[in-house]
């Protein structure tokens, strides 16, 4: 179980700095991870269909006729009516999505808590030492981690209701 603190802590050792003890420091550091957290976060959960991400969700029209897409969701997946802005045009009163949404930190698995920390030290590299080498280094090291990620989580075994569920499992028997 990580917090913010600990994945900006883990990033700037990965620089050889000092990890930071508070979110409301005034360093460099504190001020580089209050910046830069959430967005970076948002954008590694954002770009693959993490399983602890991912979830199905059944929208209802609002007061207005319209399906409004949640501000929690990051990535709409899977819907079956069209995406215009943060709405969702399709007939019927609901509509059941497929979408990454935001994650607290504390439920990241350990492999995607590693990746965090090693694009934070990327984002946090050029600001903090300005090493150009070292952020050659650390982002080589951060596509190493990223498809080692994706390969552990594509890799976590289903349920076998989601299986029974398939469309193409059950129209083949």
């Amino acid at each position: 179980m990580f917090t913010k603190i600990d994945l900006c802590s883990m990033a700037l050792l990965k620089l050889g700095e000092k990890p930071i003890q508070s979110w409301h420091e005034d360093s460099v550091a504190a001020q580089l991870a209050r910046s830069l957290f959430d967005s970076t976060v948002d954008s590694l959960l954002a770009i693959f269909p993490w399983r602890f991400a991912t979830k199905n969700l059944v929208l209802t029209r609002n007061t207005n006729g319209d399906f409004i897409i949640p501000r929690n969701v990051l990535r709409v997946l899977k819907c079956s009516g069209q995406i215009i802005g943060d709405k969702i045009i399709t007939s019927g009163n609901t509509i059941e999505i497929s979408a990454i949404v935001k994650t607290n930190v504390e439920s990241f698995p350990n492999y995607f808590a590693s990746i965090v920390a090693t694009k934070l030290a990327v984002e946090f590299c050029i600001p903090l030492i300005g090493d150009s080498n070292v952020f050659k280094m650390l982002n080589a090291l951060y596509e190493s981690e990223y498809q080692s990620a994706k390969f552990i989580d594509s890799t976590i075994s289903t349920s076998k209701s989601n299986i029974d569920n398939f469309s193409l499992i059950t129209s083949r028997f």
